[in-house]
């Protein structure tokens, strides 16, 4: 017996179906850089903001994979808003996320109160971005979600330089005594004097390096510009802290920057491409 044909927009295996109620919504989108949100039905609901390079074909991948069945038989339609570059989009979809909280999103969902290590008279300490501004502050190592990653990051590097987890203060122990991975030989022996304190904190130093955070390097403001065909974009920016994108140096300057913490994701997205050289950068 001859078997029906399969129909193109279906996967009969998974039990999934292309939403093809959400074809005309792709055909509108353009095959250029910005951010795209799926949108459910109750309030205009953002279920999911992504962004990429190319909104229709990143658009496209997200109705052909069943893994996503679950957003598309929720979405009632997708719209986007146009950047003229990636470096746009990363910012904007950072902004966004934290301010809709979509509901499938899991990353970027909340204003989180980073930590850092910050060395103090030779020891490390943990510090929070509501205490110290991060983009100011020199001798500052790594960003962490909570004071718990911060001690585990030590406590690695601890375990890779065979440093003293006394001395760090990570550990109680008694004065120029071995401590326990001193014994093991697991610690080089600040402890109890075979190694020097100075040594000591020059080895933690020197294994903290990669992880520096960098000050603002600006005396205020500045605009980062993106182009793309004939649209220009400057993504104005002030300690790390994304301030909006415009199309005017006028309309740059006349941004401020609001009252908040140190803004992570704006330093990852933004400490490569400022500090690099590549790019097209303006003091404001």
């Amino acid at each position: 017996m001859r078997r029906p044909a399969r129909r193109p927009d279906a996967d009969t295996t998974l039990g999934y179906e292309y939403p093809a109620r959400l074809r005309d919504s792709v055909t509108e989108l353009p095959a250029a850089p910005g951010v795209y949100i799926f949108h459910g039905a109750t309030g205009d609901l953002p279920l999911y903001i992504g962004k990429s390079i190319n909104i229709r074909s990143r658009v496209m991948s997200h109705l052909r994979t069943a893994d996503e069945a679950r957003m598309l038989r929720q979405t009632e339609k997708i719209t986007c808003i146009r950047t003229t570059g990636e470096i746009g989009a990363l910012l904007l979809e950072a902004r966004l996320i934290k301010e809709q909280q979509p509901l499938f999103n899991q990353k970027l969902r909340r204003h989180r109160q980073m930590c850092s290590l910050r060395i103090l008279e030779n020891k490390p300490e943990v510090v929070y971005s509501n205490q110290i501004d991060f983009s100011t502050t020199s001798d500052l190592y790594g960003l962490y979600a909570s004071r718990h990653a911060a001690l585990e990051a030590l406590r690695n590097i601890a375990d890779e330089q065979r440093l003293c987890l006394t001395v760090l203060g990570l550990e109680k122990g008694a004065s120029q005594r071995p401590c326990f991975r001193a014994m093991l030989n697991r610690c080089a022996g600040a402890c109890h004097g075979q190694e020097t304190p100075e040594t000591h904190f020059d080895r933690l130093k020197q294994s903290l390096a990669h992880a520096c955070l960098i000050c603002w390097p600006y005396s205020g403001a500045v605009g980062l510009i993106e182009r793309f065909e004939d649209d220009t974009q400057i993504h104005v920016v002030k300690n790390w802290f994304y301030l909006g994108s415009v199309q005017t140096l006028e309309e740059a300057r006349t941004l401020h920057q609001p009252i908040s913490n140190f803004d992570s994701d704006g330093y990852k997205i933004l400490c490569k491409p400022l500090l690099s050289g590549a790019a097209e950068i303006v003091e404001l």
